[in-house]
Order: C-alpha cells, then structure tokens, then sequence
C-alpha cells in the first residue's frame, strides 16, 4: 500500500503546495527542486535513482 505522508509547507507551484518533505512507502524525501516540463509534461530522465516527482513537477529526492 503506497501511504504517504506530508511535512510542513515551504511555498506553493502552480497553486498547488510545496512540501518541505513527503514520506512515501516509509522512505523520507526533502524537496529539491521545479523540474523543467513543457506542453508533453516532464521527462523522468531528469530524475535520479533516489528522486521522485509528484504530478506537478515538484522533484523530492531520499533524505
């Protein structure tokens, strides 16, 4: 079951919130960075092994 539970607000994207850190299937991830998108969205080449990134193009990587 994928849970995930959210820190603190730093700010907001594209009116969505921006979380300081987000735990996810029990791994804990700090906010890092806007990933680059365009019309086609946002290409996960952008990622490293230990990143995810939500719908709106907010990059957490593993703390």
């Amino acid at each position: 079951m994928n849970k995930e539970k959210y820190g603190p607000t730093v700010g907001s994207h594209l009116g969505k919130p921006i979380y300081k850190t987000i735990i996810n299937d029990g791994i804990k991830y700090i906010f890092d960075r806007i990933a680059e998108c365009d019309h086609d969205g946002c290409p996960l080449q952008q990622l490293d092994k230990n990143e995810l990134m939500l719908k709106s193009g907010l990059i957490y990587k593993e703390f």
